[in-house]
């Protein structure tokens, strides 16, 4: 279910009320805890903050057109989605979300690869996901993405 919003706030103002509540709120967690750089977009049909081609021109492998993904959420069918890749590229920040997960949330882990789904949507660990923001800044994560896709 992808949204074909061309703008942050049209994607938000489209969805029911309480989850625009919800997705307005993760929005303002991750950009006031996002580390300089990261630019604010709409990508693959939902709310994405990526390295832009000012600052990354080589851009996204499979599609050099894009600039380099870094997070992402979405308002899906049942959950809210968020898709943090660095918690994917690197074992040392995924164990450490996992560990501190459960003292921040009731509710059990529902974790992909880099995805993380919320079907409680008075259970989303805010402070949590703003941590998570901080842990890696535009440099680190073209170094993870650049020694990762080498492999």
């Amino acid at each position: 279910m992808q949204s074909k919003a061309t703008t942050p706030d049209q994607y938000i103002n489209e969805l029911p009320d309480d989850r625009k509540v919800v997705m307005q709120k993760l929005r303002e967690v991750v950009l006031a805890n996002l580390p300089k750089g990261f630019k604010e977009m709409m990508g693959y049909g939902m709310l994405g903050y990526s390295v832009p081609h000012e600052i990354y021109p080589n851009g996204y492998h499979c599609n050099p057109k894009d600039p380099l993904p870094f997070f992402g959420m979405a308002s899906q069918k049942n959950t809210i989605n968020i898709y943090h890749m660095a918690v994917y590229a690197d074992k040392k920040l995924y164990d450490w979300f996992v560990s501190e997960y459960p003292k921040h949330c009731k509710s059990k882990l529902d974790m992909g690869k880099s995805c993380v789904r919320f079907k409680k949507l008075d259970d989303i660990p805010y402070e949590l996901i703003g941590e998570l923001c901080t842990k890696v800044s535009v440099e680190q994560w073209i170094e993870m993405y650049e020694k990762n896709l080498k492999r």
